[in-house]
């Protein structure tokens, strides 16, 4: 309960107009769990991506180190929580061809018709929606192969909040591409911590 606490006192006048099952999610994701503080700042600026959406307080992002949770992996991978709709903009600026989504399309920050939006800036979209309580194996070969597919294009890789999707770039690095433990868990970790069913994921 204290960082839920935490959340309505810093954010309280910004949770006007969000939904109501959005701080419930929280407490159920973080109950029992030990996080960090990567894990935390992770999940305040979920909430800050909802108050963009739902409350318009979206500023207007310069570049794409703006972006939630952006975090860059090679030269032609990049990560990130949701982008906002003028944010994909930024992203084909910079020569990003191909957008690969890892969140349900109910997740609270998601955009309306995202498959719309980057149809009309000319990118390509793939979705492979990811339960958060239950990442399977299926999950990953699908995310393997797109990755493979596109080696020599840029892809844009994001979800929610960067959580799906650098557990799904850890594991790529380590599996596939063979990357030693401390490279790839130092980028997972500037995200969160992984818990719960993420823990026996990683380690596949």
């Amino acid at each position: 309960m204290a960082f839920i606490s935490s959340l309505i006192a810093t954010y309280g006048m910004t949770l006007k107009g969000l939904p109501p099952s959005l701080l419930l999610n929280i407490l159920r994701i973080s109950e029992g769990c030990n996080l960090n503080i990567n894990t935390i700042m992770t999940m305040f600026g979920y909430v800050k991506s909802l108050a963009k959406k739902y409350v318009l307080l979206a500023v207007k992002s310069e570049s794409i180190s703006d972006i939630y949770n952006y975090l860059p992996i090679t030269d032609m991978i990049s990560t990130s929580g949701q982008p906002m709709e003028n944010e994909f903009k930024l992203i084909k600026s910079q020569g990003f061809e191909q957008v690969i989504n890892l969140a349900p399309h109910n997740a609270e920050n998601s955009l309306k018709n995202e498959a719309l939006t980057l149809n009309n800036l000319g990118m390509n979209y793939f979705h492979i929606p990811v339960a958060f309580d239950n990442p399977t194996d299926e999950d990953f070969e699908q995310f393997k192969d797109l990755l493979r597919e596109n080696k020599h294009k840029k892809v844009w890789v994001h979800c929610a909040a960067n959580m799906r999707v650098s557990a799904f770039i850890y594991r790529y690095r380590r599996s596939v591409l063979g990357e030693s433990e401390d490279i790839a868990k130092a980028d997972l970790n500037k995200i969160w911590q992984p818990f719960g069913a993420w823990t026996e994921f990683i380690k596949q």
